[in-house]
Parts: C-alpha cells; sequence; structure tokens
C-alpha cells in the first residue's frame, strides 16, 4: 500500500476516534452526565482526548454547558445566527478558545469538574499530549507521512467539529420547537453529533437518535460499552425539555 495513502487511512481512524471520544466522554458523560463510565474506560478516554485533541475536559464541558445556556441568543459561544455561519465553521476553535479562557465560564459552569493531580501532571498540558500523540504517528509511519497524517487528522477534526455548530444551527430539519438543526449525513460523519435538534430537545439522553430511520453511532457504542458493563445509562426514555414535545420515542 502506498505510505501517502497509509497515512490517509491512518488520519481518518484518528479522527473517527477522536470523534467517539469526544461524543461520549466529553459530551454525554462529562458534559450532561447521561452516561457514567467505569474508572478504566474514563480513563482510556481521558489519555485519548488528551492525545488526540489536547482538549481539557472541563473547559470543553463549560463552553458546551454556556451554549444550552444561551442558545442562540447573546452569550452563546459559537452561535451561527448571531456570529454568521462562516465564522463558526472556520473559527469555531478560536470561539472555543476565548470563552474557556474568559476566566468566567469555567468557574461558572464547570464548578463539578475541578481538576485532580493527573490534570496538574498531564491532561492539562495539551501540547505534551499532542505532542505524544504525533510522534506514535512518526514512529509508525515515518515522521513525513506522520507529519501528514497528524494534520489531515488535525483539519478533519476541526472542521467537522464546527460544522455541529454551524450546521448544525443553520441548515437541516427540526422535529422539535428549537433552533437546532438535525443533519443525519453530519451524524454519520461525527458519530451522531449531527442530530443537534434532538439533542436539544433533550439534552440529558444518552441516545441522540429519537425516531425511525435516525442513525446515533454513537449510541451504539455506548450499547456495547453497556452489554460489557462499562457504562451505566442515566435515563432509559429521553427527558425532554420544556416546549419540546416527543415526536416519536422509537428506539431506531
Amino acid at each position: 500500500m502506498p505510505k501517502l495513502l497509509l497515512a490517509v487511512i491512518v488520519a481518518l481512524a484518528v479522527c473517527q476516534l477522536s470523534l467517539f471520544s469526544t461524543t461520549v466522554y466529553l459530551h454525554r458523560a462529562i458534559s450532561h452526565k447521561a452516561i457514567t463510565l467505569s474508572p478504566g474506560v474514563r480513563w482510556v478516554f481521558r489519555v485519548l482526548i488528551w492525545m488526540t485533541t489536547g482538549i481539557r475536559p472541563r473547559q470543553w464541558a463549560a463552553v458546551h454547558r454556556r451554549h444550552h445556556a444561551y442558545t442562540d441568543v447573546v452569550g452563546d459561544p459559537h452561535s451561527p445566527l448571531l456570529l454568521g455561519f462562516w465564522r463558526v465553521q472556520l473559527a469555531n476553535a478560536a470561539l472555543y478558545r476565548r470563552v474557556a479562557r474568559d476566566g468566567e465560564t469555567v468557574q461558572r459552569y464547570a464548578k463539578d469538574l475541578p481538576p485532580d493531580r493527573w490534570d496538574t501532571l498531564l491532561f492539562d498540558h495539551a501540547l505534551l499530549g499532542l505532542g505524544l500523540g504525533i510522534g506514535i504517528l512518526c514512529l509508525g509511519l515515518g515522521w513525513e507521512y506522520g507529519l501528514i497524517a497528524s494534520a489531515i487528522h488535525a483539519v478533519l477534526y476541526l472542521m467537522l467539529n464546527a460544522a455541529i455548530n454551524a450546521f448544525g444551527h443553520a441548515f437541516g430539519s427540526q422535529p422539535y420547537p428549537n433552533t437546532a438543526r438535525n443533519n443525519q449525513w453530519l451524524a454519520w460523519l461525527t458519530a451522531g453529533e449531527g442530530l443537534h435538534n434532538n439533542h436539544h430537545a433533550a439534552p440529558t439522553s444518552a441516545r441522540l437518535s429519537l425516531a425511525a430511520r435516525q442513525c446515533d453511532p454513537g449510541w451504539w457504542l455506548i450499547r456495547v460499552m453497556a452489554w460489557r458493563h462499562w457504562v451505566t445509562v442515566r435515563l432509559e426514555q429521553p427527558r425532554f425539555v420544556q416546549g419540546n414535545a416527543p415526536v416519536t420515542t422509537s428506539t431506531p
């Protein structure tokens, strides 16, 4: 197999690994506490997020919780309705960093996620984690193709996460009466996160697919982990926020 093709395949695999870690660990477990992970599995996700994204979980959770508190109104960190579609799609990471480091958002929205000793030693050092991740790719592929794979992964991960916020509040279906949108094509690419209207309708649901013919790959992974007793699902049925009457709660 040509090395460039191998680098692309590895980059796609690492990106999907990062996206599944983001939706299961950062989003459903940490931010909304929709699931509880066993200590060992939680540790694995912590390491994966650190080495593939450099994200600090309490910062990600705080910014996301603020997004739910101020959805598409003044105070929303990344609303395309307020900031414009292309600014959110192309500069989502910068918008995230600005709010995460404003000295207020993390303190207010992540009080339940104080840093522990492992954060101090390892996980708060983003460059160290990213450096280790890139180093592993370079060892496996050679430094040239390791860097190519790292770059492809970084661009894909940033653009797909931005699309959740940009497309997820600008284009798509709205089966529930909130300003978010569903895009099944995006859900396939982002481990279920494209079902954004569903998520805003029932934020504490571990399952983002709430109707027939909707597919949530992240939920499939959670089901497998629950079968292995690696995760506990908080709610068996979605709990809808006020004003979001359910269309259907059938399992796809």
